[in-house]
């Protein structure tokens, strides 16, 4: 059969892009390694209950077009992303805000809580700055120079970190999360990866500032099968294995263009080496005699001495009152080859060498790359729709 597309990966960015091209006339034939659709967004019913299979997925967005464009595959309840941290026997609210602060000082004002904080982001700098100028002016007699240090500069993420929200919050509910995210200490992480941490100096919990947030009625894989559901799908197989068998029928299907979402370095099968990601574990619970087992959808463990960073209880994302339970456990793993990419990391060398792989890309005439894998970046998803619309218009108008 001639298709226009083949699609591979039956994720978001391939869904939508699949979708909009079969309303403009277009022929897609859409292929996952999973056996499922949906990518990482993909949602089980369990005890009735919708279970987030690769981690809490909470749509939110200040895109209206986007809002209005998924809204149109499912029912978005209101759900508002309020997380609590567990710190040895302490709760705290996220984001960091005047909850947040309350609980950590006894204060109750902004002028108090900010107070506070720049107090401590001062006595660390100051004593920072003193010590890397001990170190210049060292260097300088050592070297014959002259000049010392003159501003404080962070060399790790510690030390960006502690600059940004004082050490109290820095210890409490930033260093052991980070460091189990990362498998390693946060002065042996560089200081970019921590560009900012927001504080926000209200009483409001709600984590994210987009005016559209919500989670979809009946779950995420609703909406790719409606997305899908005028092209054809393959699932369980892989795109080499795909190729191969493709090839050896008596009339091999053809397709003018390929979308491919998986990882690039894996289409150019790793030629120039291996691009870098932080993996997960999830370790799932069902508890069907417990009705509500923490009280919130998400629970973050901010201890490094506790191996998983959070827990999940998946009946909160739709307000349920069922009888029973389904928890996930959250871990986070060094990420080898065959198992699965989550958080590119997205340093130096790594984006170095992900530019040289794009350079290959962009000589492929009859191939797109998309997604958090075939784009090498981090994406929230109404940020994949607007990249898949976005591609849509481009290649078709």
């Amino acid at each position: 059969m001639k298709y226009d597309y083949l699609v591979v990966g039956c994720g978001l960015y391939g869904a939508v892009f699949a979708c909009e091209a079969a309303k403009k006339g277009k022929k897609c034939l859409c292929i996952d390694k999973r056996e499922h659709l949906g990518g990482n967004i993909y949602t089980q019913e369990e005890l009735g209950i919708q279970v987030h299979k690769y981690g809490a997925h909470i749509f939110h967005t200040s895109d209206k077009e986007v809002w209005d464009y998924i809204n149109g595959f499912a029912e978005f309840n209101h759900y508002i992303n309020s997380p609590i941290a567990v710190y040895k026997d302490e709760l705290y609210n996220l984001p960091f805000n005047m909850n947040t602060f309350s609980k950590l000082w006894g204060i109750r004002t902004p002028a108090e809580a900010k107070a506070q904080i720049e107090a401590q982001k001062r006595e660390f700098v100051e004593a920072l700055k003193g010590l890397q100028s001990q170190e210049a002016a060292e260097a300088s007699i050592e070297s014959g120079s002259h000049g010392a240090a003159e501003s404080f500069i962070p060399s790790n993420l510690e030390e960006q970190a502690i600059s940004l929200v004082g050490r109290d919050i820095y210890t409490k509910l930033v260093k052991g999360y980070t460091e189990k995210q990362w498998g390693r200490d946060c002065k042996e992480l560089p200081a970019f990866i921590i560009k900012r941490l927001p504080v926000r100096f209200t009483y409001d919990n709600n984590y994210f500032t987009d005016p559209y947030q919500g989670i979809p009625k009946g779950g995420y894989t609703q909406i790719i099968e409606k997305m899908l559901e005028n092209c054809q799908v393959l699932t369980g197989v892989e795109y080499r294995d795909f190729l191969q068998q493709n090839a050896g029928k008596d009339q091999p299907d053809t397709f003018c263009k390929t979308v491919y979402t998986g990882p690039i370095d894996e289409y150019y099968e790793y030629r120039l080496g291996a691009l870098q990601y932080r993996s997960l574990r999830f370790e799932e619970e069902v508890l069907p005699q417990e009705d509500n087992f923490q009280g919130n959808a998400v629970v973050n463990y901010t201890e490094r001495e506790v191996p998983y960073t959070r827990i999940i209880e998946h009946k909160h994302f739709e307000f349920l009152q069922n009888k029973g339970t389904v928890i996930t456990r959250e871990y986070p793993a060094d990420w080898q080859p065959g198992m699965e990419p989550y958080y590119p990391i997205n340093d130096e060398a790594n984006n170095t060498l992900y530019e040289q792989y794009e350079a290959l890309a962009k000589k492929e005439e009859d191939v797109i790359f998309g997604g958090r894998l075939g784009q090498y970046k981090y994406y929230d998803m109404d940020k994949v729709i607007r990249a898949a619309l976005d591609t849509v218009r481009q290649e078709l108008g």
